[in-house]
């Protein structure tokens, strides 16, 4: 019985993905115990630590199918970790008490904090083959509304204009800078870890560190400098580094529902029949995976701020914040997961109306360019004067609901300087994209 919303048979496609619940399922985190244990016991023989017999006899056991997964929760359970559990079936399994060889010199925590990153390891291949899609689709995006204008925003109030390849650059941008961090992150976290009950690796008489070096080369992750038991900086960064993509999908999202709203209308998640509609209201699109996408970043956050309480860890072997990760990462990774997969639906079939977009840059009837106008003036008649003399007609206009280039072209101290053409010049969108343009082709030319 489901009690998660990650397992849930109705809602695990929404805020999941099949692929990552695999990845931190019972099921691939127990054979990612045996792979090490596997691992272990061939680079031992191979060192002559253990008979060769032996690790022959392990490695024919260091297979799921041959594990008892319900006497494995009992063993677990009644133990407090599954590890030992899974070494004695192995040992159980084999024959003439070879299996006496396996787990030789390690701990529990070694075969549990690698299969972790082997477990990251996974997880991080799927985010980065989402963020390439989501970067494709941004990049695409960027790329066909380069020059398409719409309305700045500040304070939730009209600003300026920019273009909507603009805002999708911006986005895009932050991908790109994901992608950077999680290429530069592994080669602090794809580590393994072999280092015995308190770190020193004691339990090996000789053959400690060729040992580490080859069970890591074994599961191709980096050699550790020294036992990290108990300093997690590793997995914390992790945390924030999904955290950070979190947060850049969560601003995704929340632009596309406040483009979404009735009234702005220059946006749509993309269109199937019934979806986003109301049990009570017909006419109603909701933008259902821009909710999904806030849910998940939202919990996320508060994930990785776990992660960073677990660093806080006594001594050589801790009490306690190790398990801190068992419960979040899972999730975590799960969440980041249905996150990056709505995000990637809503931009690949993103709806843009670039009709909508224009109509609210002009709503105001110019107001929306009172800056242009500001700087177009100031050589003129300074741009202080400028700013206060163009605040009142701007504060006029709405007042008496008149365009403002009728108030600007009739006014004295106005047009001794400029006639009603450079007015309007002034006050046409295009004429103020600013080096909107030139940004969005150096967004696009930075890409991988």
């Amino acid at each position: 019985m489901a009690a998660s919303i990650i397992d849930s048979k109705i809602f695990q496609g929404i805020f999941s993905t099949e692929e990552m619940r695999h990845v931190w399922s019972d099921e691939n985190r127990t054979q990612k115990y045996l792979d090490i244990e596997r691992a272990l016991a061939i680079v031992q023989a191979r060192l002559g630590l253990i008979p060769q017999e032996a690790a022959d006899e392990i490695v024919s056991h260091c297979t799921l199918d041959q594990i008892d997964m319900a006497r494995l929760r009992q063993q677990t359970e009644r133990i407090g970790y599954p590890i030992l559990g899974v070494v004695t079936q192995v040992n159980q399994l084999c024959r003439d008490k070879l299996g006496e060889f396996v787990h030789w010199g390690a701990t529990t925590q070694d075969i549990t904090d690698t299969a972790t990153v082997l477990q990251i390891r996974e997880g991080l291949a799927l985010i980065d083959g989402e963020l390439a899609a989501i970067s494709a689709a941004m990049a695409r995006l960027a790329r066909e509304h380069r020059d398409t204008p719409m309305i700045g925003r500040s304070n939730l109030q009209q600003a300026i204009p920019v273009t909507f390849g603009y805002k999708m650059a911006g986005l895009l941008s932050a991908i790109e800078r994901h992608r950077e961090r999680l290429a530069q992150l592994k080669e602090r976290v794809l580590v393994g870890e072999f280092a015995g009950a308190a770190g020193t690796l004691a339990s090996l008489d000789k053959g400690a560190m060729e040992t580490q070096a080859g069970l890591c080369a074994e599961l191709g992750l980096k050699q550790p400098l020294i036992a990290w038991h108990t300093i997690r900086d590793n997995i914390a960064e992790v945390g924030a580094f999904m955290g950070l993509v979190g947060g850049t999908l969560g601003k995704l999202s929340m632009d596309v529902k406040l483009m979404m709203q009735t009234e702005v209308g220059e946006v749509y998640e993309p269109y199937h029949h019934g979806r986003g509609s109301s049990s009570t209201m017909p006419q109603k699109r909701n933008p259902i995976s821009s909710c999904y996408i806030h849910a998940a970043i939202s919990v996320l956050r508060q994930q990785a701020a776990a992660l960073m309480d677990a660093m806080v860890a006594d001594h050589e072997r801790s009490t306690g914040p190790w398990e801190i990760e068992w419960i979040v990462l899972p999730e975590a990774f799960c969440l980041l997961a249905g996150a990056l997969k709505q995000s990637r639906f809503v931009l690949e079939g993103l709806q843009v109306d670039a009709a909508a977009m224009r109509r609210n840059v002009d709503l105001t009837e110019g107001l929306v360019m009172s800056e242009a106008v500001m700087m177009g003036l100031g050589p003129y008649i300074g741009r202080e004067y400028a700013h206060d003399l163009v605040y009142d007609l701007c504060r006029q206009a709405i007042a008496e609901k008149k365009p403002l280039l009728d108030l600007l072209a009739a006014h004295p101290e106005i047009t001794p300087h400029v006639d009603r053409a450079a007015l309007q010049a002034m006050l046409d969108p295009a004429n103020y994209l600013g080096q909107s343009g030139v940004m969005v082709d150096r967004v696009l030319a930075s890409l991988r």
